[in-house]
């Protein structure tokens, strides 16, 4: 199975400037094979591919010389795929929630180029870009295996990271216990059938960081110097927000998989739930879609049984216990 493996890396001030050249030559592909689309039908990837070549050789398009072509080649694949789910979104063949039209690329949001075999390697512990130079992530934990691929991340709050895509193998690790049922919550995050709980990080004080940050933004002119580094400042809180979720819900992901062979969660109306006026900015900070996709990719790693029950189903701590 794949698993992407994320590393932060600082790069220098020449190579933000390769790096920022690269991205808006990305955005500029992936924008305009998208109003292409859209002015008529999807015409796929091969009539793309050979349009992108030849705007290259316009005037207008010309410096799309200057960066490696495996990312431009990469954003066009990216938007067949986009196209696909949705596609597949609006037949049926695609389960889960609902995807929408691909949508254009903006400046302020985070970005993103992604690099294959041919426009990357690693040696010794750097890694080349083609294009970009020698740079240098903070490797937290080793690869498992050689990876496939490398994206180039640069976040909100201008962020550098290299995310690789490797195989892993399954892990083989006794269960010691038959199931557990999970009941999610706000304020407690999970009520387990065992009778453990588990309280849900406080983000009170960040979220009231962001709201006074952007009352000042609504204030400051657009455009402004100011406005941008305000604009920074929230996205490094919400950053904060982000890992800290993050952090919290892998932790306990991983704890709850590892002793248990099956897992029984709910299958919770979160869009429903999301239109309390009172209740759904702190829904939306829990992250519960994004703990059951976690639970669910990790039951795959360790080979355990993952069960979704309906939402109206009685959900008690009773039921739990003898679901099986």
């Amino acid at each position: 199975m794949k698993a992407r493996y994320q590393y932060r890396f600082y790069p220098t001030s020449q190579q933000q400037q390769s790096l920022a050249q690269l991205f808006g030559c990305c955005r500029v592909v992936w924008n305009d094979a998208l109003a292409l689309s859209k002015s008529s039908k999807y015409p796929g990837y091969n009539i793309l591919a050979k349009a992108l070549t030849l705007s290259k050789k316009t005037e207008e398009r010309e410096w799309l010389k200057d960066v490696s072509s495996v990312p431009l080649q990469q954003s066009l694949r990216h938007l067949e795929v986009a196209y696909k789910n949705f596609f597949d979104s609006c037949s049926g063949k695609r389960k889960g929630r609902k995807v929408c039209q691909p949508r254009f690329k903006k400046k302020t949001n985070s970005q993103s180029a992604e690099f294959t075999k041919a426009g990357f390697s690693l040696k010794n512990e750097t890694v080349y870009l083609a294009k970009i130079g020698i740079v240098k992530p903070i490797w937290s934990r080793d690869l498992p295996s050689d990876p496939s691929s490398v994206k180039v991340l640069k976040d909100c709050a201008n962020r550098y990271f290299l995310s690789f895509v490797v195989e892993v193998k399954p892990v083989n690790v006794k269960a010691e216990n038959q199931s557990i049922g999970i009941d999610l919550g706000i304020k407690t995050f999970a009520f387990m059938s065992n009778g453990e709980k588990a309280e849900s990080p406080s983000y009170k004080e960040l979220d009231r960081k962001i709201r006074k940050l952007q009352k000042k933004l609504a204030r400051q002119q657009k455009d402004s110097n100011r406005r941008k580094e305000t604009r920074i400042q929230i996205a490094k809180l919400h950053n904060q927000i982000a890992d800290t979720r993050k952090d919290f819900l892998h932790k306990l992901s991983t704890k709850i998989v590892s002793k248990n062979q099956a897992i029984i969660l709910e299958d919770l109306n979160v869009s429903g739930m999301m239109k309390n006026r009172k209740l759904s900015r702190a829904i939306s900070q829990q992250g519960w879609y994004e703990f059951r996709t976690l639970c669910e990719a990790k039951c795959d790693k360790y080979n355990r049984d993952f069960i979704v029950i309906s939402r109206w189903e009685p959900t008690s701590q009773n039921f739990l216990n003898n679901w099986f």
